[in-house]
């Protein structure tokens, strides 16, 4: 049984704790990249005020990105990345506290993916640390591995054929030569973000980061 309450707390207490980090950056921090290749800070700080799109206004920027999902998110991320403040970004987020919606045709699980990575994808280039809480990663890595709608991601597909055990937690999926790493690590490589291919070891580390970094990822 997933423990809804659970995940929705996890979310909001993430929420939270990304609006206060965001308030204390200067404003050349929002401008600099973050993991997701072509955004920045800023575009994805944005992209996490949009999870709550209905299915109407989700088929409308299907239409205007031509059917491509990931073009379309991008740029409705870039348009309200330059139109509102960063004020306008922060309480957006903050307002989502307390809110159990989510965009349409996903799950909450997919909700607290999004804001643990994207989380990642702000902080680490910045050099600035916030820890992912390990419950949530632990619910966040089943998902993104028994996940078949959204297709799963190039990560995750890249991947099968290993063994990963969490250091961190009790998880571990796969059948393969095994790789251990904390589980916040596993959740990021799952999700395409190979700044996380150091904290990688065990007998089928060496092969593993072979393998992600010759074909790269694309992440969304």
């Amino acid at each position: 049984m997933i423990d809804r309450d659970m995940i929705w707390k996890a979310v909001d207490t993430e929420r939270l704790a990304l609006a206060d980090l965001l308030e204390r950056l200067p404003d050349d921090e929002w401008a600099r990249p973050s993991l997701c290749d072509g955004w920045t800070a800023r575009d994805v700080a944005a992209h996490l005020t949009q999870q709550q799109v209905g299915f109407g206004a989700a088929l409308a920027m299907l239409i205007r990105a031509h059917g491509d999902v990931g073009r379309g998110i991008r740029d409705a991320a870039r348009r309200r990345a330059a139109a509102w403040s960063t004020g306008q970004i922060i309480a957006a987020i903050r307002g989502m506290v307390g809110s159990r919606r989510h965009n349409a045709g996903v799950t909450c699980r997919e909700t607290l993916i999004d804001i643990l990575v994207h989380t990642q994808d702000i902080v680490i280039p910045l050099g600035r640390d916030h820890a992912m809480p390990t419950r949530a990663a632990v619910v966040a890595a089943d998902r993104l591995w028994s996940m078949r709608w959204p297709p799963p991601l190039p990560g995750r597909r890249r991947m099968t054929g290993f063994r990963l055990v969490a250091t961190d937690a009790d998880w571990a999926i796969g059948a393969g030569p095994e790789v251990h790493a904390p589980i916040s690590a596993i959740v990021l490589l799952t999700a395409g973000r190979l700044t996380a291919l150091s904290d990688l070891y065990g007998p089928g580390a060496p092969e593993l980061t072979a393998r992600l970094s010759s074909q790269g990822t694309r992440v969304r």
